[in-house]
């Protein structure tokens, strides 16, 4: 028996840690880890210890002979990567975090953010003794896009939190939500009060289409409908119109598939999840039975991941529809398929797509159709959406030899209501902090924020996450880009390059004046709680609370 890794797989790595033959790869060190899809085991290597199974915080590992018929494919997915990546005996070398020495002051971090980047560095920051950490969010409740962003029928996927939950509710941790840097406290009075503060607040923007028409009433962001879905507070009083049958959506990646899937999904069996009320009560009255995304460049260069094209095969009473002539690669991606220089997951999805054209698609069923080689030119209407103009791409190569899609004479239209753009998240700027607008992150260097005029780094000032590299990686990702941050903040420290901070005192008094309302770790359990409660009394695994006034009063209830 040899254990295979599933769909759930959040990159984490901590199976990595754990295992003692090193069979999981790729590991953080090795180059593949920056873009690999997911983790895998190698069957010949693996010894049935299981010690993997236990460490996984999303329970995306399973023996072989436990396998269900729809994850039989993550046999040959595990076993191909292999195939493509022999591996050697070494073990690479981990990031680790110095110790703060026995005569030095406590280390003291305040860490703006709660979600999986801010968690791992509060892992990391507490994984050595003597240093507090204070974490700070402005809502009320913790885990960033754990919570707002995962979707609600990945349930697996959310178990992370598990982890997070074990180290934002240590000692030497205080929570300090519903409390906004900028508003209630600025990044100075931060700085002064802590050695050092560490910028974990994601990427909340998205990126636009610059194409005309986009600013019709039914063309939105895809991040606000995934926001919405998921009862973000900010987002909760949004409306969509799903009047007409069909919705496009452009971007292919896993937001977009994630969001299509929402869009057909049978609304009874998302009300088995913690799926928003409000979200649930508008599906159930939506006329959606077909949702088109689209895909600029081919089926190789798709950005979706195989496990989140997989599960859209799986859905019952669905087609995933591609037309045959989409399905055909350009000469060049073919060329380079054929060359066996491609990685499996590449020739992996080339060869779903194309058994997704051979298929002959059932039109009393519900539908996602995949487009490819077409790009939005025009959002077409007068008072609001009505359609979809549309140009064919041709595959070309630029100087550095990348394929890029090039427009061509050929134009479509497609009717539809609602355009929901999802083409990638993007950072906003952090008040008094540096902001490189271009990239749309706060400029670094493996962590530290550095003095755009200056070039050199601003002492105590440090980032994690999408922030830090951009909108890249999947939630485990996080936790080696943290780990970094972390060791050049914990060396700065011991090294003497960073300044003492006020007495903590001073720091809680001021947030007492400034931030009334703040929610401790006591207030999100009571928060968790009621929603847990509400959740369990309709068999589904919470009902988020998505109104902040609401949340409080959970947070105060006895």
């Amino acid at each position: 028996m040899t254990y295979v890794i599933t769909q759930p797989c959040c990159n984490d790595a901590s199976c990595v840690d754990v295992c003692p033959v090193n069979c999981i790869h790729p590991t953080p060190d090795e180059p593949q880890f920056a873009t690999t899809e997911m983790l895998y085991i190698d069957p010949d290597t693996c010894i049935d210890c299981g010690a993997c199974v236990e460490e996984c915080p999303v329970e995306a590992i399973v023996p072989d002979n436990d396998l269900v018929l729809d994850d039989e494919p993550y046999l040959d997915i595990n076993r191909d990567w292999f195939v493509a990546h022999p591996t050697g005996p070494d073990w690479p070398e981990p990031v680790t975090t110095p110790a703060v020495p026995k005569d030095r002051d406590v280390l003291r971090v305040a860490v703006v953010g709660s979600g999986p980047a801010a968690c791992y560095a509060t892992m990391g920051l507490t994984s050595t003794s003597r240093v507090e950490v204070d974490v700070f969010d402005r809502l009320p409740t913790p885990y960033g896009l754990v919570r707002s962003g995962v979707a609600p029928d990945h349930p697996g996927t959310k178990g992370v939190t598990e982890q997070f939950r074990a180290a934002v509710g240590k000692r030497s941790v205080r929570c300090h939500f519903n409390v906004e840097v900028g508003r209630d406290v600025t990044h100075e009075e931060l700085l002064s009060h802590h050695h050092a503060v560490l910028y974990a607040v994601g990427a909340a923007g998205d990126r636009a289409l610059g194409v005309p028409g986009e600013e019709l009433p039914g063309s939105h962001a895809a991040t606000e409908f995934v926001a919405w879905y998921n009862g973000h507070p900010d987002y909760a009083d949004r409306t969509f119109d799903l009047s007409s049958e069909r919705v496009v959506i452009v971007g292919n990646g896993n937001v977009a598939l994630d969001v299509a899937r929402i869009l057909v999904s049978d609304p009874e069996e998302l009300a088995k999840t913690d799926l928003a009320d409000h979200a649930l009560e508008a599906l159930r009255r939506s006329n959606v039975r077909e949702v088109v995304v689209l895909g600029r460049r081919g089926p190789a260069q798709a950005a979706f991941t195989n496990p989140e094209l997989l599960a859209l095969t799986q859905m019952a009473g669905v087609d995933v529809v591609v037309e045959s002539d989409e399905a055909e690669l350009d000469p060049a991606s073919r060329a380079l398929l054929d060359s066996g220089d491609t990685e499996p997951s590449v020739r992996l999805k080339v060869a779903q797509i194309a058994g997704l054209a051979a298929r002959t698609p059932d039109p009393s069923r519900r539908r996602i159709v995949l487009r490819f080689l077409v790009s939005p030119v025009e959002v077409l209407g007068d008072t609001g959406v009505e359609g979809v103009r549309v140009v064919r791409n041709a595959l070309v190569a630029d100087a550095t030899g990348r394929l890029v899609a090039e427009p061509s004479e050929q134009t479509s239209t497609i009717e539809t209501g609602l355009v929901l753009r999802s083409v990638g998240y993007r950072g906003t700027p952090v008040p008094d902090v540096p902001f490189d607008g271009a990239r749309g992150v706060i400029p670094n260097e493996n962590g530290r924020v550095i003095d755009p005029e200056t070039g050199r780094p601003l002492p105590g000032v440090y980032v994690a996450g999408w922030i830090k590299r951009g909108p890249t990686g999947v939630i485990g990702t996080n936790r080696y880009c943290s780990a970094e941050t972390v060791s050049m903040l914990v060396d700065d420290y011991v090294a003497g390059r960073l300044h003492d901070p006020a007495e903590r005192d001073a720091f809680e008094t001021l947030l007492a004046e400034r931030a009334p309302e703040a929610i401790d770790y006591r207030g999100w359990q009571s928060i968790d709680r009621v929603e847990r409660d509400e959740g369990k009394a309709t068999g589904r695994p919470r009902r988020k609370l998505v109104r902040i006034e609401d949340m409080l009063a959970a947070a105060h209830r006895e």
